[in-house]
C-alpha cells in the first residue's frame, strides 16, 4: 500500500523524503489508500510552498502553517483548509523532529492573564475536573469580557443584572450552570483581592425546582429496536452494540462509556470499574450480555493494536478513544436507523432505572447501581411505579358510596 500511495502523488522540495515514512505512518494508522494518498498529497503542496520560498521543514512554525492554511484557501482548493486537515502531517513531522514543536500561547490580554489564573486555582486548589474546569471558564469569559479595568468598582447591581440578562436566553439547565460558575469566579476574584467581598451573594437562585418532572425512559420495546438495529456483522456494529449495552444495561453516562479502559474490566471477577462524576471509581457487576457485547466487540471490532487503553475507539482514522459526543452519537444514529424520535444517551440511563423499578429492585439497589451520591436523586424514580403509588392514593372525595 506505502509504495502505491507513493508512487501516484509526485513530491518534490524539503518534504520529500518524508513522503513514504508518512504513508506508512497512515497505513498503521487506519487510514485506507485514497484517504493516505489525499495526505500525501497534502504533503506534496506544503512541500512545494516551502520550496517557492527558499524554506525548509525546520521554518514550518504554528504561524507559517497558518500561512500556508491561508494560501490553499486562495488558491480555490476546496478540502483541507484548517489546522485539524494539516494536523496529521504536523504531528508526524514534529515526532521525527523535523519541524518546531508548537509554540507555547502566552495570553494576549488582561483577561487571558486573569483566566489561567482561575484555571489553575479550578484545578489546583477546587480539584475539579478539566470538563467542569471548561465549563466555569466559558462562563467567567463571558461575565469578565471587557470588564478587566473596572472589577474594583463592580457592583451588585451588576451582576444580578448580568444574571437577568442571560438568563432570559438560556433554558433552567444552562442557567444554572451560569449562576454556579459565577458564584465561583466572583470567590476566585475575592481571593484576588479585585473585587469586594460578599458579591457572590449577589449571584440571584434559579428557579428550578428539583425532581419537578418525571424521568424520561424510551418507551417499550424501543431499547430492544435499538439493539437490533446495530449491524453486528461489522466492527463499527459491534462497537456500537457493545456501547447500547452498557447505557441501557448499567446506566452509564455518555462520559462514563467514553472513558472505560481495557484495564477497569475484570473478567475473572466478572465487575467493572466505573469513572464516574466527581472522580470516583466503583466496581460494578458485569452482566452476562454487556460482558457478552464487550468481548464480541474486543474479540473481532476493536481495531488490533488501537493505540491507547480505552475500549471503544473511533472507527474511523487516525482513530483514537471516542468522546463523550462520539459515544452520545452513537443513541442519535441507532435512534434513526430503527426508525425512533431521537433520544439522547441520558435517555437509556432512565431506562435501565425505570426498568430495574419494574422488576421489582429497591430504590436503595437502584441508586447503587448508577451510583447517586444522594437517595433523593433516586427518589425521582418513585414517582414512575404508578403500582407502588397507586396503593398510596387517596379516594376521590365522592367517588365512594
Amino acid at each position: 500500500m506505502v509504495v502505491d500511495v507513493v508512487s501516484r502523488v509526485r513530491v518534490r522540495g524539503p518534504l520529500a523524503g518524508y513522503a513514504a515514512g508518512f504513508a506508512a505512518c497512515l497505513a498503521g494508522a487506519g487510514y485506507t489508500p485514497l484517504s493516505a494518498a489525499n495526505q500525501v498529497r497534502l504533503l506534496a503542496h506544503v512541500s512545494r510552498w516551502l520550496e517557492e520560498r527558499g524554506l525548509g521543514p525546520g521554518d514550518l512554525t504554528g504561524k507559517r502553517a497558518e500561512e500556508f492554511l491561508a494560501a490553499r484557501r486562495a488558491a480555490g482548493y476546496t478540502c483541507w483548509l484548517s489546522g485539524r486537515g494539516l494536523a496529521p502531517l504536523l504531528g508526524f513531522l514534529r515526532g521525527l523532529g523535523a519541524v518546531p514543536e508548537p509554540e507555547c500561547l502566552v495570553p494576549a490580554g488582561a483577561v487571558d492573564v486573569l483566566l489561567e489564573r482561575y484555571r489553575g486555582y479550578l484545578a489546583g486548589e477546587r480539584g475539579l475536573a478539566p470538563g467542569t474546569v471548561r465549563y466555569y471558564l466559558d462562563e467567567a469569559r463571558g461575565f469578565l469580557a471587557g470588564r478587566e479595568r473596572g472589577l474594583g468598582e463592580l457592583s451588585a447591581a451588576e451582576v444580578s443584572g448580568f444574571v437577568a440578562a442571560e438568563c432570559r436566553r438560556r433554558g433552567t439547565g444552562s442557567a444554572k450552570i451560569l449562576v454556579t460558575a459565577l458564584r465561583s469566579v466572583l470567590r476566585f476574584l475575592v481571593v484576588e483581592g479585585l473585587v469586594m467581598p460578599g458579591l457572590q451573594d449577589a449571584v440571584p437562585a434559579v428557579a428550578g425546582w428539583r425532581g419537578g418532572g418525571l424521568p424520561k425512559a424510551l418507551p417499550d420495546g424501543q431499547v430492544a429496536a435499538l439493539l437490533a438495529a446495530c449491524d453486528r456483522g461489522t466492527a463499527t456494529g459491534r462497537r456500537d452494540f457493545a456501547v447500547l449495552v452498557l447505557l441501557s444495561r448499567l446506566g452509564l453516562r455518555a462520559c462514563e462509556a467514553a472513558a472505560l479502559e481495557l484495564d477497569d474490566i475484570d473478567w475473572r471477577d466478572g465487575t467493572v470499574t466505573i469513572r464516574g462524576k466527581g472522580r470516583r471509581d466503583e466496581r460494578l457487576p458485569l452482566p452476562p450480555d454487556a460482558g457478552e457485547a464487550l468481548a464480541g466487540y474486543l474479540r473481532d471490532g476493536r481495531p488490533a493494536g488501537g493505540a491507547g487503553r480505552r475500549v471503544f475507539l473511533l472507527s474511523r482514522a487516525p482513530g483514537g478513544g471516542m468522546s463523550p459526543s462520539a459515544v452520545k452519537a452513537v443513541v442519535r444514529y441507532a435512534c434513526r436507523r430503527a426508525g425512533i424520535a431521537e433520544a439522547g444517551a441520558h435517555r437509556l440511563r432512565h431506562s435501565a432505572a425505570t426498568g430495574m423499578l419494574r422488576a421489582g429492585a429497591p430504590l436503595a439497589e437502584i441508586g447503587q447501581v448508577l451510583r447517586h451520591r444522594s437517595v433523593s436523586t433516586t427518589a425521582i424514580y418513585a414517582k414512575v411505579d404508578h403500582a407502588a403509588l397507586g396503593q398510596l392514593a387517596v379516594p376521590w372525595p365522592g367517588s365512594m358510596s
